[in-house]
C-alpha cells in the first residue's frame, strides 16, 4: 500500500476526518428518515389491520344479535340462550359469543359457545358495567342500549371483546375475538420495516462513502501538493478537470504554486548572486590586502624611528590592516557556510589538550582559568574546534571581566565546553541577538574592533558539528556563560557527506577571530 493510501486511510478512520463525518451524517439522515418512515407505515397499517377486522367482527356480532339474540323468547331457557350463543358463533368470522339473561329477577342464566374459551371471566368488569347501563333517550340518541368494545389481553394474547344488550329486553350478548393473527401479521411487517430500514441505513453509507470519494479525492490531492509544496517541490501541479469550486480550487493553487516558484527561483537567484559576489570581492581582496599587510609591518617595525607624528598615524594604519583581514577572511568563512561549501575534517583528539593549545598560542594562559581533565577523547575537526574556542574566550576577555574559567566535562554522548566570565553580564534584550551577524546593540556605535562575525561563525562551526552554542547571565549576576555542546563523535551526526576535508585551509577561520567583539560592539559585558 502506498504511502499517500495509508495516509489517506489513518485519515479516514479519525473522527475528526471529513469522510467519517460525512458517512456519519449520511447515516443519521438516512436512519432518522427510515425509522420516521417505517414508524409512521406501520402505525397506519397497525390501525388498519386492526380497524378493519374490528368492524368485519363488530358488523357480524351485531347482525347476529339483530338476526338470532333478539328472536329468543322473552324468559329464555339456558339451553335456549347456548343453542343461540353456539349458532351465532359458528357463523361468525372466528369468534366465540356468551349471552346472559335472567330467567328470574336476580337469577342470570348463561349460554357459552365454548366453555374452555370464553366465560363472563374474561369479560373486562368496566365492559360489563358499560354495556348493562341504561343511556338516556335525547334527539341525539335514539337507542337505549349501544355496542361496546375494548382491546384486551388474555395470557399475554390480543383479544377485542365488545358486548350489547337487545333493547325492549332479551339477553345480553358479548363476544371473543382473538386478534393473534393480527399480531403476526403487524410483526411480520415490523420485521420488513426494519429490514428496509437496515438496507437504507446500509445503502446511505455506501451512498456516503461515493459522495465522500468523489468530493474528498480532489481535496486529497489538493493536500498532498501542499505538502509536496512545503517539502520544497516547487515544480509541484494538480491536473485540473470539471469546471466545479474544487476545479477553481486547483487552479488556484496551479497559479499560486506558479508564482511562489518564480519568486523563489528569483530569490535563489539574488542570494547566489550576493554570495558569488561577497566571495569574490573577498578573494580580489586577499592579493591587495597581503601586500598592504606586508608594508604596514614593514612600517610597524620602523614605527620607533619615524616622527612622532606619524607614528601614530602608522599604527592605526596596521591595526586597521589587521582588522580588514579579519574582516575578509571571516567573509569568505561565512560564505562557505551560506554556499553548504564547509566540510569537516575529522580527527580523535584530547579536548584539554587542544584547548590549552589554543590559549597558550594566544598568550591568554595567565588570564583563563582552566578546568579539564585529560584523557576525554572526542572526534571532531580540531581547528574548528580552536575557531570556537578563540572566539568564545578571546570574546569573554574582550567585553566580561578577569578571570575567564573554561571548564570541560562530558554528558552522556555530549562534549560541553563552559565558558565563563566575570563581567557585568549582556543586557536582556541582547541576549536574543548575540549570534546574529553584524549585530550592534548600540545604534549610535556602530564602529568596534571586531567584524561583527566572530559569534556567529562559532555557531555555524558548531552546527556543522551537529551542536550547538548557548549565551546566557550567570544565575549569581556575575558574568555570562557561554555553553558550547557538541556529539562526542561528530562523525554520526553530521553525516558522511559533511565528514571529509577540503585542502585544509577550509573552515579553520582566523586565529585572530576569537578577539573579536559579542555582536554589540562591547556594550554588553
Amino acid at each position: 500500500m502506498s504511502e499517500s493510501a495509508k495516509r489517506s486511510l489513518r485519515a479516514g478512520l479519525r473522527w475528526t476526518s471529513l469522510r467519517l463525518r460525512l458517512v456519519v451524517v449520511f447515516a443519521l439522515v438516512a436512519l432518522t428518515a427510515a425509522v420516521s418512515a417505517s414508524g409512521i407505515a406501520y402505525w397506519l397499517n397497525r390501525e388498519a389491520v386492526l380497524n378493519r377486522t374490528q368492524d368485519t367482527a363488530l358488523g357480524d356480532f351485531r347482525r347476529q344479535m339483530q338476526g338470532t339474540a333478539a328472536t329468543l323468547p322473552v324468559r329464555p331457557t339456558k339451553d335456549d340462550l347456548q343453542s343461540a350463543a353456539v349458532r351465532m358463533a359458528s357463523s361468525s368470522p372466528g369468534y366465540s359469543v356468551l349471552l346472559v339473561d335472567e330467567r328470574d329477577s336476580g337469577k342470570p342464566i348463561v349460554g357459552y359457545s365454548d366453555l374452555d374459551t370464553f366465560t363472563r371471566v374474561n369479560v373486562p368488569d368496566s365492559l360489563q358495567k358499560q354495556v348493562s347501563r341504561k343511556q338516556r333517550l335525547t334527539s341525539g340518541n335514539k337507542f337505549e342500549y349501544h355496542l361496546f368494545w375494548q382491546r384486551t389481553k388474555i395470557a399475554g394474547k390480543p383479544y377485542l371483546v365488545a358486548g350489547t344488550k337487545i333493547i325492549g329486553g332479551g339477553p345480553t350478548g358479548y363476544m371473543l375475538k382473538s386478534l393473534d393473527q393480527e399480531r403476526e401479521d403487524l410483526n411480520s411487517l415490523a420485521w420488513s420495516l426494519g429490514i428496509a430500514t437496515g438496507l437504507a441505513l446500509v445503502g446511505s453509507a455506501l451512498l456516503a462513502q461515493a459522495a465522500a470519494t468523489t468530493v474528498l479525492r480532489p481535496v486529497q490531492r489538493l493536500g498532498d501538493a501542499a505538502r509536496k509544496l512545503g517539502e520544497g517541490k516547487l515544480d509541484t501541479r494538480l491536473v485540473v478537470s470539471g469546471t466545479d469550486e474544487l476545479a477553481d480550487l486547483s487552479h488556484t493553487f496551479n497559479r499560486t504554486a506558479h508564482s511562489l516558484e518564480k519568486k523563489v527561483a528569483d530569490m535563489t537567484a539574488r542570494e547566489e548572486a550576493s554570495r558569488r559576489f561577497v566571495a569574490d570581492m573577498s578573494h580580489e581582496l586577499r592579493t591587495p590586502l597581503t601586500a598592504i599587510t606586508a608594508v604596514a609591518e614593514v612600517l610597524e617595525d620602523e614605527a620607533d624611528s619615524l616622527d612622532p607624528m606619524i607614528a601614530p598615524a602608522v599604527h592605526l594604519v596596521v591595526s586597521e590592516t589587521r582588522r580588514l583581514n579579519d574582516l575578509v577572511e571571516n567573509l569568505m568563512e561565512v560564505t562557505r557556510f551560506d554556499a553548504g561549501t564547509a566540510r569537516l575534517v575529522l580527527d580523535t583528539v584530547d579536548v584539554a589538550d587542544q584547548v590549552t593549545a589554543c590559549i597558550d598560542v594566544r598568550a591568554w594562559l595567565d588570564a583563563v582559568d582552566l578546568d579539564a581533565e585529560r584523557g576525554m577523547m572526542v572526534r571532531l575537526d580540531p581547528r574548528r574546534l580552536d575557531v570556537i574556542l578563540a572566539n568564545l574566550i578571546g570574546n569573554a576577555l574582550k567585553h566580561g571581566g578577569s578571570p575567564v574559567r573554561v571548564a570541560v566535562r562530558t554528558e552522556g554522548a555530549e562534549l560541553v565546553i563552559e565558558v565563563r566570565d566575570h563581567g557585568p553580564g549582556i543586557p536582556e534584550d541582547v541576549l536574543p541577538h548575540v549570534f546574529d551577524r553584524f549585530y550592534k546593540a548600540s545604534a549610535s556605535r556602530p564602529r568596534s574592533e571586531g567584524s561583527g562575525l566572530g559569534l556567529s561563525i562559532a555557531m555555524e562551526n558548531a552546527h556543522i558539528h551537529g551542536g550547538d552554542i548557548t549565551a546566557a547571565n550567570s544565575p549569581d549576576g556575575d558574568g555570562a556563560v557561554f555553553v558550547l555542546r557538541l556529539p562526542r563523535d561528530a562523525e554520526e551526526l553530521a553525516g558522511p557527506d559533511r565528514s571529509h576535508g577540503t585542502d585544509g585551509t577550509d573552515g579553520t577561520g582566523t586565529g585572530t577571530s576569537g578577539a573579536q567583539g559579542r555582536n554589540e560592539e562591547g556594550e554588553a559585558t
